[in-house]
């Protein structure tokens, strides 16, 4: 059946607004989106507390409280580390700068070229050379923007918290008033995206304290951070592993000297390769494979649309909307297969 004129631009403009209003919503609609999923993730948690008879305000409110421990225990181990990238962050850009400098005295003809190009446009240049300095966030911007993070964080916790209590009502619901979706395609896709999340959560925290043990042998500066780092960025698939080795690039140029300057990069790009040609496929199954081009996608929308919480995200929500049309498609498949006679 081809669609009209007017049906294929009726549904352009919804999803126009639709992007719009996820976009402006951000503030409101990623912490529910991302309590929900959080709520997905812990569904082996739920099942647990389900065996064991609890009740469910108590289920809900231990799993809620877990959740935030954890959050909070993490923030605290990291917290020194990040301090301590933070705190290095002038010093890498001084030496930095200081190696830019060494290579334009090396080389010389296009310094030349520069510098006639700067006396050519002297009048221009005097004006913008001269920069105000970048003013720090004040301890009055600080309180501007707590009341929004604790709305956010209030929205989160309320989420998850209503939503484990509520996990079975909600699937009923769902199971009820949409035809082609059952409760236990709602299931499944539950436990395949805890199963995901879990398992490379596993995979990028062996990664990342691997990598602290060769940056720490290569006598790369700050090697928790890199592990930190690795094990952070390795959720984002492909552009996060791609935004390390620009940073172990640039901060192997400041450290060493000569073709070792690479070799930090170099490492990488080598163990990295290895645990997601052999390691993941294998841990993962290939129950769960995405199609690469899928993933990339996913990960380029919810970046432009919500920024890092949108790259979060992106792979367990995609990894359940598949596992949730798989289920429609089996169902219209087994609906239309006549009986036998």
């Amino acid at each position: 059946m081809r669609l009209s004129l007017t049906t294929c631009c009726l549904i352009i403009l919804t999803a126009i607004v639709t992007l719009a209003a996820l976009h402006h919503a951000r503030d409101l609609v990623a912490p529910i989106l991302g309590a929900f999923l959080l709520g997905i993730v812990m569904t082996p948690l739920s099942e647990l507390w389900d065996k064991l008879r609890l009740p469910a305000s108590a289920a809900a409110f231990l799993s809620v409280l877990l959740a935030l421990a954890v959050i909070f225990v993490l923030l605290l181990l990291l917290e020194p580390y990040v301090s301590q990238a933070i705190s290095q962050g002038p010093i890498i850009q001084a030496e930095l700068r200081e190696t830019v400098e060494e290579l334009r005295r090396i080389l010389r003809g296009l310094e030349q070229i520069s510098d006639d190009m700067a006396a050519a446009i002297e009048p221009n240049a005097a004006q913008t050379t001269e920069q105000e300095p970048v003013a720090l966030p004040s301890l009055t911007d600080a309180l501007f923007y707590a009341p929004q993070f604790l709305a956010q964080f209030l929205i989160f916790t309320g989420t998850l918290y209503f939503f484990l209590l509520a996990r079975d009502a909600v699937y009923d619901w769902l199971s009820q008033n949409i035809a082609a979706l059952g409760k236990s395609d709602l299931r499944h896709a539950a436990k395949q995206v805890s199963r995901y999340v879990l398992t490379i959560s596993a995979i990028n925290f062996s990664f990342g304290a691997v990598v602290v043990m060769v940056m720490q042998l290569i006598g790369m500066p700050s090697p928790i951070v890199w592990g930190l780092l690795a094990f952070v960025l390795n959720f984002v698939l492909y552009l996060g592993p791609a935004l390390l080795i620009v940073m172990l690039t640039v901060t192997g140029i400041v450290v060493f000297d000569g073709a070792l300057s690479f070799l930090p990069p170099a490492i990488y790009i080598a163990m990295n390769a290895t645990e997601a040609q052999f390691v993941t496929p294998t841990l993962v199954g290939k129950s769960l494979a995405v199609n690469p081009l899928l993933i990339f996608l996913s990960l380029v929308f919810w970046l432009w649309l919500w920024g890092p919480i949108g790259g979060i995200i992106a792979i367990p929500l995609l990894i359940w909307t598949l596992t949730v049309v798989k289920g429609f498609g089996d169902q219209a498949i087994s609906a239309g297969t006549p009986g036998k006679a």
